[in-house]
């Protein structure tokens, strides 16, 4: 898939209030500080369509953007740690609940897990709860450039642990928003989504 045009549309504090619209949409989200928004930025060929941060939780709103005038990116607040109130947090939670529950029009998610790490138990439940939901998703493992120890084992440790309960793992991608390791497959995996 080739992106030809990338452009902020519109940010939403509340999923009931979110733009109502029939075009296919598709959901990146993480736990806080995954790299969500470098990914995006990756993904879509634009430096800055996506706002980026070193502090955790800057994604407060439900973000959309429309690609190439045919289908929308949304940009979900991130889930687990971030440097705000637990009130703020579990806003937050209940959006997110909201959205996977009752947002027509998402095709499908991407969770980011990052993949220089051991399996976190957040990612772990939150992807069960993808699953008992019914939720059509993909895993996006992050930060696969950064080459540190034992980032193979977190991999497949993560895998192992999702297997426990699942019997069929979602499709998995492994990517790098420094060198774009992942790009095209991920975009050929929306295309195929795309063309069903």
């Amino acid at each position: 898939m080739q992106i030809h045009t990338a452009r902020f549309h519109s940010s939403h504090s509340r999923i009931e209030k979110a733009l109502a619209h029939n075009m296919p949409e598709f959901a990146f989200i993480g736990r806080s500080n995954v790299g969500k928004s470098s990914l995006i930025n990756k993904l879509v060929g634009r430096k800055q369509l996506a706002r980026t941060s070193h502090q955790p939780g800057k994604t407060q709103l439900l973000n959309l953007y429309l690609i190439n005038e045919a289908w929308f990116l949304a940009d979900l607040p991130g889930y687990g740690y971030a440097k705000v109130s637990k009130k703020t947090r579990g806003k937050w939670q209940d959006r997110l609940e909201n959205y996977f529950t009752y947002r027509t029009q998402l095709t499908n998610a991407f969770v980011l897990i990052d993949g220089g790490i051991p399996p976190q138990k957040i990612d772990i439940e939150f992807c069960n709860w993808m699953g008992e939901k019914g939720v059509p998703f993909a895993l996006v493992f992050t930060k696969i450039d950064k080459r540190k120890y034992g980032q193979g084992e977190h991999i497949a440790d993560f895998q192992s642990e999702l297997l426990q309960t699942w019997s069929e793992l979602p499709p998995i991608f492994k990517t790098s928003a420094v060198n774009g390791q992942g790009r095209e497959e991920l975009l050929g995996y929306i295309q195929e989504i795309l063309n069903m």
